[in-house]
């Protein structure tokens, strides 16, 4: 195993267990600060939605395009990048019939505790939520290990938007399995073993994709992780981030990662 991978595994291992963060803010914080979780959410979009759009598509079309012919080539990006959205839009029919990785919770949400015949279903809820973050994160680590593989700098800049969205999933799960079973290290568990798929989505990649590679695997590949990270920006990362919200803030936050992200590329070029 190179070092190139070693690095994109460690990528994935570290936006995935920001789970384990929402987590102890739940415990620890004695208030949400709805403005930073506002602000870094569109953060977090504002960079997958920037460099899915302007770096990762171009990098897919070009590669497919040097395989396939222009045309063939072009089509092929476009089935990736509109693929990798239908991917993520049957994913989330099928995760609310288990449970809402997305909903947003607060810290204060543990100050109103539940009534003793709501123990049950909140346990059920908390593990139900920690699967279908689970289930959810698992392409999210294909995404980051395959772009870190192709360029370290890329890679670093979508694990760190991963992880930030990671946290308040964190909260997600924490905050009912806490009240269900009274135990803060259960809620911990549960909130940092649901970002453990994300690594195990890059280990998926390295074992079934990488021996495989192509131009026109990478190209096909990459387009869908394209798609994949505009439909989560937009489907999940702003909603949260604007039921957070408070004067605009996210929307600053999105145009601050875009800003970042581009700057970032002119640098490293």
């Amino acid at each position: 195993m190179d070092s190139t991978v070693l690095f994109a595994l460690g990528l994935t291992l570290f936006a995935g267990l920001a789970t384990g963060i929402g987590s102890l803010i739940a415990f620890f914080a004695s208030r949400t600060n709805t403005k930073f979780l506002s602000v870094s959410l569109g953060f977090s979009a504002g960079v997958m939605i920037y460099v899915s759009m302007i770096e990762i598509f171009f990098k897919a079309k070009d590669s497919l395009t040097a395989a396939q012919g222009e045309t063939a080539g072009y089509w092929l990006t476009l089935a990736g990048f509109f693929g990798g959205m239908v991917f993520m839009a049957v994913l989330d029919r099928i995760l609310p019939q288990m449970g809402n990785p997305h909903e947003v919770r607060t810290v204060e949400d543990m100050d109103e505790g539940p009534t003793n015949d709501e123990y049950a279903r909140l346990r059920k809820m908390g593990i139900f939520t920690a699967l279908a973050i689970a289930i959810h994160n698992f392409p999210e680590g294909i995404a980051t290990f395959m772009s870190a593989i192709q360029d370290p700098a890329l890679g670093i800049a979508i694990a760190i938007a991963v992880a930030i969205h990671n946290i308040p999933e964190g909260i997600a799960v924490s905050v009912p399995i806490y009240y269900a079973t009274g135990s803060r290290k259960k809620a911990f568990q549960y909130s940092f073993l649901s970002g453990i798929s994300e690594p195990i989505g890059a280990i998926a990649a390295w074992l079934f994709l990488m021996p495989f590679l192509s131009d026109t695997l990478f190209g096909i590949i990459f387009a869908g992780v394209a798609g994949i990270m505009v439909f989560i920006s937009l489907d999940e990362l702003l909603p949260a981030a604007k039921r957070y919200d408070e004067a605009h803030l996210s929307i600053y936050g999105l145009v601050a990662g875009m800003a970042v992200m581009a700057l970032s590329l002119v640098l490293l070029a």
